[in-house]
Parts: structure tokens; sequence; C-alpha cells
């Protein structure tokens, strides 16, 4: 049986202004408008021979994780970090945890965020790599490479031209053009997935050899943990003394039993916007048009349009990215998709509110996005799941107006309880205490118009929640 393990952290900021730390790029549905990137990868690891997954992610993705697990009807345990730390402590921590039931569990590591198009072929591969995993292998998944890609770490392997597993000699980093350009030549070098298979006793030996400082901190942490409604929460405390790392400098880079399983069949990584191009259809002109999109004399670009009733028009358009959200819109040439990293840095740095946030907000019991935002007033538009309820709260800076526009709301203020429905309205005043839940079967809508001094998220006192956030913005 093999136990997977998937890495659901990090920003996904190359893929700006969709992809943001407060909802990155595996929760989107970058390329199939039916699943995201996530769902896909949930899919691809279920069979006879997988296990339940153990989901890997940070506390403010949590609910979002367990939703599309749920869309997926996929499965399987959660596993909280206090704080991103890379790879390695992120890995280290799931194989410690499933070691504790069979130190010789076999393990595959895979990322939520790739595009894998044939599920069946790429089960094969990992199955050819069962034998060298359980005889104590390290083994990695490598890519045929097609292009001298400049943007991915490379593996050069043993041999050139093999089809099943070969001895793995090192990893490349990220090279230039000119050296991309003769590792694709040479034959025998193949682009670094990050797809990993081993045995849990295997791996946690390669740490002690290669980063025993990890170990203590990351034990103690699991020792530590706490379990929050479905969530497995690692202790906060040991965690802040883990050194952040990825799993290829920690460990892979220095260890000698190293095998790579070459891997044909289709894979894209989606780091880039030109890379999302290239995985869609585009037209005889190779324009790749996504959601309300006009595109005249146009050739070899990507117009995207996330805004429902924005229309995104390009005209004459030559080797360019045009990507519009509602409150964000890129506009590159596609020779520089991978700086647009440069760019949310450059935003972060001014503080600009996109570099991390959407006008849409994600939360357990729905999500809201703001309408409007002045001096002293704001306007949303929130969104209630049917049965949820948002927490027992009261506000220290400011009142709120709620007018349902369609369902049913059962609105608390004070010792009061109500239902309000369409077309009608309640005020909540400052410090109030008031919740609002969604008795009914179908999503609840209102508008919320905010009056005061302060409108932060962070103004917010909690007395109950079904989701045991605790206090500040998320908990």
């Amino acid at each position: 049986m093999i136990y997977p393990v998937i890495l659901c952290g990090g920003s996904g900021t190359r893929l700006w202004p969709l992809s943001r730390k407060g909802f990155p790029k595996q929760f989107s549905r970058l390329t199939d408008p039916k699943q995201s990137l996530f769902e896909a990868t949930l899919a691809r690891l279920k069979g006879a021979d997988f296990a339940e997954p153990l989901v890997v992610t940070g506390p403010d993705f949590r609910f979002l994780v367990a939703e599309q697990m749920q869309a997926a009807e996929a499965t399987g345990q959660i596993l909280l970090e206090p704080a991103a730390r890379n790879t390695a402590p992120a890995i280290l921590a799931a194989v410690l945890h499933l070691a504790r039931k069979d130190p010789q569990a076999l393990v595959l590591v895979a990322p939520s965020d790739h595009v894998i198009p044939d599920t069946a072929a790429f089960q094969t591969a990992v199955r050819s790599g069962v034998p060298a995993a359980e005889a104590g292998q390290i083994v990695t998944f490598g890519i045929t490479p097609t292009a001298p890609e400049t943007g991915y770490g490379w593996l050069e392997c043993a041999g050139a031209g093999s089809k099943g597993p070969v001895p793995l000699k090192r990893f490349v980093e990220k090279p230039d053009a000119a050296r991309a350009a003769e590792m694709l030549a040479a034959g025998h070098f193949l682009w670094n997935a990050g797809i990993f298979l081993f045995r849990a006793d295997v791996l946690r030996k390669a740490f002690e050899d290669h980063a025993p400082q990890m170990i203590v901190p990351v034990e103690n942490a699991l020792s530590d943990a706490v379990t929050d409604l479905d969530f497995l929460r690692l202790a906060a405390t040991p965690w802040e003394a883990v050194a952040a790392d990825s799993i290829d400098y920690a460990v892979m880079e220095r260890a000698d039993n190293l095998t790579v399983v070459p891997f044909s069949a289709g894979w894209n990584d989606l780091g880039s916007w030109s890379a999302v191009a290239d995985e869609m259809a585009g037209d005889s002109n190779g324009v790749v048009a996504f959601g309300a999109v006009t595109a005249i004399d146009c050739k070899d670009s990507l117009l995207r349009s996330e805004a429902p009733g924005l229309e995104l028009v390009g005209i004459g358009l030559d080797n360019l990215i045009a990507v519009a959200m509602p409150d964000a819109v890129l506009v590159a040439d596609r020779s520089r998709a991978q700086d647009v990293k440069l760019a949310v840095d450059t935003l972060r740095a001014r503080g600009v509110r996109q570099a991390e946030k959407f006008a849409q907000d994600q939360r357990p019991w729905g999500h809201f996005e703001t309408l409007a935002l002045g001096e002293r007033f704001q306007v949303k538009r929130i969104v209630v799941k049917p049965g949820a309820a948002l927490s027992l709260q009261s506000h220290v800076h400011r009142a709120e107006h709620w007018i349902v526009v369609s369902g049913t709301a059962r609105i608390t203020v004070g010792e009061e309880v109500r239902l309000v429905t369409e077309n009608q309205s309640i005020y909540v005043p400052l410090g109030a205490k008031h919740r609002l839940e969604n008795p009914g079967k179908v999503p609840m809508v209102l508008i919320e118009v905010q009056t005061g001094t302060y409108l932060g998220e962070d103004d917010i006192i909690r007395y109950e929640d079904l989701y045991a956030r605790g206090q500040g913005e998320k908990g």
C-alpha cells in the first residue's frame, strides 16, 4: 500500500493576480473548469494501490482543503503546520506521523498544484518505482524535457533513454539558457518534478544523516499536536525552532541512495502564465482565451477574464499575457512570465492589498467580497452556505446594516433571534453580540453596510464558533 502525502501550502505568486497568498493556485480551476488542481491531485492518487491521503497545509487553508476534499469525494487526514517552513519540515512531519503506525510505510510525496493529464500512466510510473523504494532507495520522478527550460531544476541520470528506474547522479540547480540547451541535447537529463517515493524509515535515516537538527523539533511538534475539529494541528512552540529548508537542499542533494523514474506522458507545474497557456488549447493564431474575452488580430497570447461582467478585449496583441480580475489586471510580455513574482514583491513592499488578498475572501461558512470601500464605510456581499453560521461575535469600532437579497437568514442581535427573508433588513449596533445563520437548503445572500472608525477584519471578538477559529481575522 502506498501512502500519499500531498503538499498543499505555498502562495503561487507567479500566477498573480489569480493566485495569491489568500487563495493560491492549487485551489483554482486553472485549466479544468470542473476541478481545481488540488482536486485533480486527489483523483490522481486514488486507487487500489493507494491509502487515504495525508494532506499537509497551513491553518488559513484548512477549511478550503476540507471543502475541496469533500467535493472530490476524498477522505483522509489534514495535518496543519503552524507556519510555513518549506518542504523539508513538512515532509518530515508527515513521514514521522505515518511511521507511528508503520515504520516501513511506503510514502509518495506529491505537490498539489501540478497538471498530469494521464492518471493511468502516472500510476504505472509510481508502481515501477516501488521495488526500488522497498529496497531502500529514495525514488524521484523526472520529466522527459521538451525544451531548454530555465525555470525548473534538472536531474542528471546515470544513463540516457531508459524508460525504467535508473540511478540518479545529481540534482542540477535552475540553469541559464545555454546550460539548459546543453542538458537537453545531452539526452540524460530530466526536469525535477519534486515527486518522491520512499520507505518512511529510509527517509528518517536520510534526515539523521544530512539534516539531524530538524528531527527533534519536528518530533516535539508532532508529539504535542492537538486535534482541532477534523484537523491535526502541530504544536506551534517547537515548530518555531525548525529551520525553513527545501527537501532538495536538506536531504536529496546529499543522499547517495537515489533512483529516478523517467516520465514522459505529460506534466506541467503551471509555474507561470506562459506555462498555463501551453497547457490550454489555443485558436489557429495561438490565442488562448478564457472567460469573457474578445481577441481581434491577436496571436500567441493568453487573454483571461476572471471577472463576471468584465469583457477583456485585445487588439493586435502579439506574445502577451493579459489577466483581468475584479480588483487587479496583469499585462505582460509572455517572455517575462517568470517575472510576475517581482511585481508581487513590489506591490507587497508598497502595502498594496491586492498583492496578497482578493476582493472576495473565503471563509468556512461561505465567502464575502467588498463592493465599495471608503472613509468610515464599507459595503460587502456575503454568501452563507446552507446550514452554515458565522460566529457569535461583536465589534469594537463598527456597526452593521444587513439586507437579505436571497434566501432566509436567522439573525441573533443581543437576546433577540428572528428570521429575516428577502428584501428585509436589520441593524446591528456597535458592540452588540450578533450571529448570522443560514437555516435553509440554498445559499443565502445579503448585503452588509459597515459604518465606523475602523473596518478591518481583525475588529472581531468571538464568543462561540462552530469552526473553533479563536480570535483574530481567521483564528
